[in-house]
């Protein structure tokens, strides 16, 4: 090659680098090269890449010492692919992944125990010195976590309460037992879907917004700012969100369970016949109370998993935006299985308890 290989004539270089093919050892003398840019010597190296790939060596020879040092800092600056190690099957190995996972998890529940801990002592303290709570902060976050999920949470109810109607006359016609519909429809809602739903979709919405506001303070450094200016994020922060959870999830369900009856309560009017008096009295005569205090109270638990989980979250994203998204979908991930996990257990505390 002579003349220049710079990025004014790249593409002239480019194309002539191309026409270079062969086996085996390849010299590509540059001694009449009378300059040499970045662009030129990260041209040279790709073409040395691809010949090298088709198992030709191109070796550049008689360069002057300026040239061959550009050339060698770009090589050194060029990425070299990742080796990533083949993945290991056998027993041990497997073993070591499963107790790292377990350990993993163990770490993530002392955390959140942890977190738990702290917004309790900051709610005692809190309620030990009234004049240092945020009311306005409260107000904010019930209307942000209660007020504006009640549409959502509203049709939920009314679908999962037509839904299991019509599903269960379909099934219950064929014993003749339609009116049972009614006890099929207050049960279900009452006891586990309304609020764990409600609890489901408030996951959704309320734990990635904790995480997100949370985190996005994190990154740009203003939780770092309140602790220099004497204020506890822990007390700013987490405290009217866990709170204002606890306040309107409990209301959040009962809507659930109004619009699901109601829901219930029309389809089986059109399905089966069975009048909204009738659907009243017998949800009125047949549906003990007790299914209504068990839906409840796994309300303020759920909450407190939802809260906790979020605000944990968000003190874990780091520098950057990508921390952020990764932090924001564990939260909603992790609190809709807390919930879940919770629901279950609930379920067979009450089983052995009889209720």
């Amino acid at each position: 090659m002579s003349g220049s290989v710079t990025v004014r004539n790249l593409s002239d270089a480019a194309s002539a680098l191309r026409q270079i093919e062969g086996s085996g050892d390849i010299e590509l003398d540059l001694s009449q090269l009378e300059s040499l840019d970045t662009a030129g010597a990260y041209a040279l190296q790709k073409q040395r890449q691809k010949l090298a790939a088709v198992g030709a060596a191109l070796q550049f020879v008689n360069l002057r010492a300026d040239h061959q040092a550009l050339i060698d800092r770009v090589e050194a600056a060029m990425p070299k692919p990742e080796s990533v190690p083949a993945a290991r099957l056998s027993v041990i190995d497997l073993l070591e992944k499963l107790g790292r996972t377990v350990t993993g998890a163990g770490r993530f529940l002392i955390d959140l125990v942890a977190m738990l801990g702290l917004f309790l002592a900051r709610l005692g303290y809190l309620l030990r010195h009234p004049s240092e709570f945020r009311v306005t902060a409260l107000v904010h976050h019930c209307d942000q976590v209660g007020w504006k999920a009640v549409p959502i949470v509203a049709l939920m109810g009314f679908l999962i309460g037509v839904v299991l109607a019509f599903q269960g006359s379909v099934q219950l016609r064929q014993f003749g037992a339609e009116i049972f519909v009614v006890d099929l429809i207050a049960i279900s809602i009452l006891r586990e879907l309304g609020i764990l739903l409600t609890a489901i979709i408030v996951a959704g919405r309320t734990a990635s917004s904790f995480t997100a506001a949370i985190g996005s303070m994190k990154m740009r450094e203003e939780i770092d700012a309140m602790r220099t200016l004497a204020i506890d994020p822990a007390t700013a922060l987490f405290v009217p969100r866990i709170l204002a959870l606890l306040i309107t999830l409990p209301i959040l369900g009962a809507i659930a369970n109004v619009m699901g009856l109601f829901g219930g309560a029309m389809m089986a009017w059109i399905e089966l016949g069975i009048s909204p008096g009738m659907f009243l009295t017998r949800l009125l005569e047949d549906t003990s109370v007790d299914h209504v205090l068990v839906g409840f109270v796994k309300a303020p638990v759920f909450a407190m998993i939802i809260g906790v989980i979020g605000c944990h979250a968000g003190m874990q994203v780091g520098g950057n935006a990508e921390s952020l998204g990764a932090q924001t979908s564990a939260a909603v991930v992790r609190a809709i299985f807390m919930v879940i996990v919770a629901d279950a257990l609930f379920s067979v505390f009450f089983a052995i308890m009889g209720i």
